[in-house]
């Protein structure tokens, strides 16, 4: 029970320290507004155009499959680092792992997903 109640205490905390940080950013926060503070900042240089510009898909084409990949060796290298305390079905389980983001990735590159061109 005692855990319990120190959980609680801990998430109500946590909970207030997020309340006030967020009540201390809007009572800190500069309330004037003027042109400089309102226009587009771009390294120094006078901007020419609308900031607002339209992505193609493509990139976000990339993106995805980077966070697949990304996540692929998150998850694997806890597993390259007990690998010989795990036994063989954990060996078979990252094998299987693997084949399924690589048959992604295939797909990927059947449905031509990661071609540039076209």
């Amino acid at each position: 029970m005692k855990e319990f109640v120190c959980l609680a205490v801990f998430i109500i905390l946590a909970a207030l320290f997020a309340i006030a940080m967020v009540a201390a950013g809007f009572i800190c926060q500069y309330k004037k507004n003027t042109p400089v503070k309102n226009s587009i900042y771009e390294c120094g240089i006078k901007p020419v155009n609308d900031a607002r510009i339209r992505f193609d898909i493509r990139y976000f084409n990339y993106a995805v499959m980077f966070l697949i990949f990304d996540i692929e060796t998150i998850f694997l290298y806890p597993f390259a680092v007990f690998v010989n305390e795990l036994g063989l079905f954990a060996i078979i389980e990252a094998f299987i792992f693997v084949a399924l983001l690589l048959f992604g990735l295939y797909y990927a590159i059947n449905r031509k997903l990661l071609r540039w061109g076209e």
